[in-house]
């Protein structure tokens, strides 16, 4: 019995690395038929197995290693960064769990602060001006936009008042979607901030960072951190889905899908924003607008609840 746990781990773990390659291929065609070219198309059968030629190309490469890098921490913070977005994929509400997490919620906050700690390790032991610069910029958004998210989640889970996903999933079915839809509004822009999409792409600003905190890195680390950023976006897709839909948990899979094509469809249309106007858009619209909420919201059911 104590090894459910674990063998459910594992093939979650699987189904997400599956999920996550594909979703790259859908990523590619998606922006390719946007630009007006047919993206992906020469691997066998309409270049459906391409992600799995990137991935047999990207870990047969020799890995590159800078003369004065950090070697353990430079290794250590790309595993780290898979290892923690695969850690939030055990949080999934589906209907049988081998293993009941009570206070989920609390569990997402936990992990995914821990991402901060990644960019700035692997920014430090690369020992390069342009990968340490690119760090500090991601680490400065990384962390304006996890205070204001923090902040938005506590008000989406003031209607179900639940730490649990599983009973936030099971609440939300029987809720409207239209008495949250600006706080709705705020937490999907904030998710994209935070998982470094479109237009707050800042810390990977290939023309203006090269490339940012990941400079230095190539082959099969490179392809860590670039699987890493693809899962983060589909366990946020998730949570967008069960915080934020008004229908049963068996429909999760499609709203998550509908929320990842939602972040290519954004990536295909909106140009990057400057630095300072993401800054602004943190500091000076969302965390007063967060805080409104809570001070609206919390009295409010206080006073429904007697």
């Amino acid at each position: 019995m104590t090894l459910c746990p674990l063998i459910s781990s594992v093939i979650i773990f699987i189904f997400a690395l599956l999920a996550m390659a594909f979703y790259t291929l859908l990523e590619r065609k998606c922006l390719g038929y946007s630009q007006t070219r047919k993206g992906p198309n020469k691997i066998s059968i309409l270049g459906i197995p391409q992600p799995l030629a990137d991935a047999l190309k990207l870990f047969t490469k020799e890995q590159s290693i800078p003369s004065s890098a950090n070697i353990t921490i430079f290794f250590l913070s790309p595993m780290l960064a898979l290892f923690l977005a695969l850690a939030l994929w055990t949080m999934y509400p589906h209907a049988f769990p081998s293993a009941f997490i009570p206070f989920s919620i609390l569990m997402f906050l936990c992990i995914s602060s821990f991402n901060v700690y990644t960019i700035l390790l692997a920014g430090w032991a690369s020992n390069s001006k342009y990968s340490l610069l690119g760090a500090v910029r991601s680490i400065a958004q990384t962390i304006s936009y996890e205070i204001s998210m923090a902040l938005i989640l506590l008000s989406l889970i003031c209607l179900p008042q639940s730490l649990s996903l599983n009973h936030v999933s099971l609440t939300t079915a029987s809720n409207s979607i239209l008495p949250i839809l600006p706080i709705a509004l705020l937490w999907f822009i904030t998710v994209l901030a935070e998982t470094n999409r479109t237009p707050f792409d800042l810390s990977e600003g290939e023309s203006e960072l090269v490339s940012g905190f990941n400079i230095e890195y190539g082959a099969s680390a490179f392809a860590l951190i670039f699987m890493a950023e693809y899962t983060n976006i589909l366990v946020m897709s998730i949570f967008t889905a069960v915080l934020l839909t008004p229908w049963p948990p068996i429909l999760i899979p499609l709203f998550t899908l509908t929320f990842s094509l939602l972040f290519i469809w954004i990536r295909a249309s909106y140009p990057r924003m400057r630095y300072d106007g993401l800054m602004h858009l943190t500091w000076k619209t969302f965390l007063p607008l967060a805080i409104t909420t809570l001070m609206i919201l919390i009295p409010l059911l206080t006073l429904l609840s007697f």
